[in-house]
């Protein structure tokens, strides 16, 4: 299944929203929605900033799925796995 996911990001002095749709696990999603939401936001803001090359400044504002469920701690709590 997918998701819509809207990211409010901080950068070089600028604020600026991306946007787009992501696959997630339906299994994975029935269990946990705002988690697997949280996980799927996370890979795509590293990715967002590795090819933006983000500045120091650089900060996640708030993050909502599926227009309106706000994610933005739970994303902001994930770590990735060494």
């Amino acid at each position: 299944m997918n998701i819509n996911i809207k990211v409010y990001l901080h950068s070089k002095g600028t604020k600026f929203l991306q946007s787009g749709t992501f696959p997630v696990v339906n299994s994975e999603f029935k269990k946990d929605p705002d988690w697997t939401a949280a996980i799927a936001a996370h890979k795509w803001i590293q990715q967002i900033k590795n090819n933006y090359a983000a500045s120091e400044d650089f900060r996640i504002d708030q993050v909502v799925y599926n227009e309106d469920i706000d994610i933005t701690e739970l994303v902001k709590s994930v770590r990735p796995i060494n």
